[in-house]
């Protein structure tokens, strides 16, 4: 641990503060990771009035509002990340959306229904954001390099496009992609058959995207499977356990209400980038290499990897554990993350984002009564969304990105 780069937690009045233990946005590197935003008003502390799309405009605001407290603005989102609760709200909620970004560049984007949100919302919505200037302590990088660290926002003709996303963002050492739903992209419909001949379609846009950049599979170090069932989950990660070669990416489930064209799956992909985003020289980063880990102290999957580091950030699979209760199991998953955590030299100090899904989004309360006690500060961003059903008959799930302040190693 070098002490070269910090985690900077961050809040501002101008956005809704006070809903949980977490910070507004926590950046760590050339990213910052935005807490996932209610449709609050920041000065009554309440819901907006109205419907989806006054609730996704209230969500979006907000999040201006935390770029505005940072010095950034909605152009430098890299992904958005739209949680309703009915899917048939999305034609409003994209009205709202579409106002935000009138300029040519689109973020990635992934959008799917869940069971339940915080306060009975709606709506949710998160951002990831590129942090140019890095988090270095008292040490900015001069001003025209950071102005000049660019994002690479690319489409290919062989996946599908929409007007309201990107396939696939670059910015600094990783490229998010907009989740692939199973759609041919010749026909721009959804492929005939059930969960496994849309997983196929998924991946095969995936690895249409990864072509047209030069990357392949093994260069992912995130994967999400947005299934509407268990079963439909299965079904997909039979597809995924065929798409890799070397290794196994981190890897979180989620089993939504219902996604955009009533697809069954659909499929998140993050990827290494390596060569990283000018002015990055990439004869010097070309060869960074990607840190899969696995500790006997939490447990282990054949098809995932507890902790997946490549640059400056690490990736960790979803934990789920054993108890009686949401709160047990919130502890166990915690415990679990913290053993990972530490495994690879590092603490929970170091966690910039969690993501947990709870089978009951009442159960909350009791759950920060333990999450507390692993993050006392709050300091991590977050996102909590309520669903149906977890893997192993689970009430909750968490998973989370961490700092690597060491980054990883060229190869030798």
């Amino acid at each position: 641990m070098g002490g070269f780069n910090a985690v900077l937690a961050r809040d501002t009045k101008s956005a809704p503060t006070g809903v949980g233990p977490y910070s507004q946005t926590v950046a760590f590197s050339h990213y910052n990771n935005l807490s996932a935003q209610l449709p609050i008003d920041p000065q009554t502390g309440k819901l907006v009035a109205g419907g989806a799309k006054e609730q996704a405009t209230q969500c979006l605001n907000n999040i201006k509002a935390v770029l505005d407290s940072i010095n950034h603005s909605m152009d430098d989102v890299v992904r958005v990340t739209v949680m309703l609760k009915n899917i048939a709200d999305l034609a409003a909620v994209d009205e709202a959306v579409a106002g935000f970004w009138l300029n040519l560049y689109v973020p990635v984007r992934t959008t799917y229904a869940v069971a339940d949100l915080p306060m009975g919302a709606s709506v949710q919505v998160e951002a990831l954001v590129s942090n140019g200037e890095g988090s270095i302590p008292f040490a900015w990088q001069p001003q025209n390099v950071r102005d000049a660290l660019v994002k690479v926002a690319r489409n290919t003709d062989y996946a599908p496009k929409d007007d309201l996303s990107t396939q696939t963002v670059a910015f600094s050492h990783y490229n998010n992609f907009t989740a692939q739903l199973p759609i041919d992209p010749k026909s721009g419909k959804l492929v005939a058959g059930g969960a496994k001949e849309q997983a196929e379609q998924c991946f095969a846009n995936i690895k249409a995207i990864l072509d047209s950049i030069s990357h392949d599979f093994d260069d992912i170090v995130r994967i999400t499977i947005f299934g509407k069932s268990l079963e439909d989950i299965e079904a997909a990660k039979a597809v995924y356990k065929t798409c890799f070669s070397s290794y196994w990416p981190a890897f979180t489930p989620v089993v939504v209400a219902g996604l955009p064209m009533d697809a069954s799956v659909q499929v998140e992909a993050v990827l290494a980038h390596g060569d990283g985003t000018p002015p990055q020289p990439a004869g010097d980063t070309v060869k960074l290499v990607k840190e899969p880990c696995n500790t006997d102290k939490a447990p282990q999957n054949d098809f995932s990897t507890q902790t997946v580091a490549f640059s400056h950030y690490n990736h960790i699979s979803a934990q789920r554990a054993a108890g009686g209760s949401a709160a047990a199991q919130a502890e166990g998953c915690l415990q679990q993350l913290k053993a990972i955590v530490e495994s690879i030299d590092h603490s929970l100090a170091d966690v910039v984002k969690v993501n947990i899904a709870v089978k009951n989004i009442a159960d909350m309360a009791a759950v920060d009564e333990a999450y507390t006690k692993f993050f006392p500060r709050g300091v991590p961003a977050r996102r909590v969304i309520g669903v149906s059903a977890l893997a192993d008959d689970a009430l909750i799930q968490i998973d989370a990105v961490v700092a690597n302040e060491e980054g990883t190693p060229p190869a030798k």
